[in-house]
């Protein structure tokens, strides 16, 4: 999220990501927990000293990480420089992230836990493995043909901890681990979909239902969000929003939705989500057949007629 600042605290995926689909496994049990990065890094970080530090994260953690780690760096990360940058202008934030880095595999039940929902609620579904890695803060999670990636480094929030070198928006959208879950059954969600491949970019409509789907899907198989600050502010204005988004959401253009980083002053960066979540929510509350409003949420042919079929817009009349 430093410098970039292109993606929120779901983060992201690329558009479409779930295209990249490769694993065929159907066993929610099957699929691997990978955290073997988290000490790969906490190695590098106590060996490296200022004279040595891009070379220590380059050859003791970039090149020795895992299949999962390699595509995050490809996709997110860059290089050691762009690492050593970000550990750098918040040193105090990562010399705290240790403590709760070293826990993540403790959440391994929960995540089993909706990866199992998911399959009673969606049986396609498959389940890639899943790879916890320390980047540079840029990235909550994304998914590669290996599997979901996720940024541990993005909840290091816990009370006392520092939060100096970070912009505004990391201090409003950094968590704490115990939201690690969320962010999982978020990535696992964009793995399933499969939205229309158009050859064009999508509307701002479709965008937001893209993450918006996979927050909604997310919160039926893991029980939260990864965007309750969205929600807080946006359920008071929710007919001003819907206004506003609706001027907008023909185009393809999202830079005043998703994305913002930083750089939305007025108003919680990437509001496309909770858009694109009510909508979600508005068809899968008018459906008689909740199994299938799943597969109707995951698979969307048409954005247009998806929003017409919600009847959303109906609560504001």
């Amino acid at each position: 999220m430093k410098k970039a600042l292109i993606l929120t605290l779901g983060i992201l995926v690329l558009f479409g990501g779930a295209f990249a689909q490769q694993t065929t496994n159907t066993d929610p049990n099957a699929a691997k927990i990978v955290t073997s990065d988290i000490n790969l890094f906490w190695a590098a970080y106590d060996k490296a000293k200022p004279e040595n530090n891009l070379n220590v994260f380059r050859d003791e953690y970039l090149k020795k990480g895992s299949a999962g780690l390699k595509d995050f760096t490809k996709l997110r990360i860059g290089n050691s420089c762009n690492l050593v940058g970000t550990i750098e202008a918040a040193p105090q934030y990562y010399a705290a992230l240790r403590e709760p880095s070293l826990k993540v595999a403790a959440y391994e039940n929960q995540v089993r836990a909706s990866f199992r929902k998911m399959k009673e609620i969606y049986p396609e579904a498959v389940f890639p493995d899943v790879y916890f890695v320390i980047g540079r803060m840029n990235s909550a999670g994304t998914t590669s043909n290996n599997g979901l990636l996720i940024g541990v480094d993005m909840f290091g929030k816990n009370e006392g901890v520092s939060l100096d070198g970070l912009t505004d928006w990391h201090k409003a959208v950094v968590s704490s681990v115990d939201r690690l879950p969320y962010i999982v059954a978020h990535e696992l969600i964009h793995y399933e979909q499969k939205f229309p491949q158009t050859g064009g970019e999508w509307t701002l409509l479709g965008k937001a239902l893209n993450e918006g789907g996979a927050d909604f899907v997310a919160e039926l198989i893991a029980g939260d969000t990864i965007n309750p600050h969205l929600h807080k502010y946006g359920n008071p204005i929710e007919k001003q929003l819907w206004l506003e988004f609706k001027k907008d959401m023909n185009a393809a253009d999202a830079s005043n939705w998703l994305y913002q980083g930083d750089k939305a002053k007025e108003k919680p960066a990437d509001l496309g989500y909770y858009m694109g979540y009510k909508i979600i929510e508005s068809y899968y509350k008018n459906a008689k057949d909740k199994k299938q409003a799943v597969r109707d949420i995951l698979e969307i042919k048409d954005f247009a007629k998806f929003l017409a079929d919600s009847r959303y817009e109906e609560k504001f009349k």
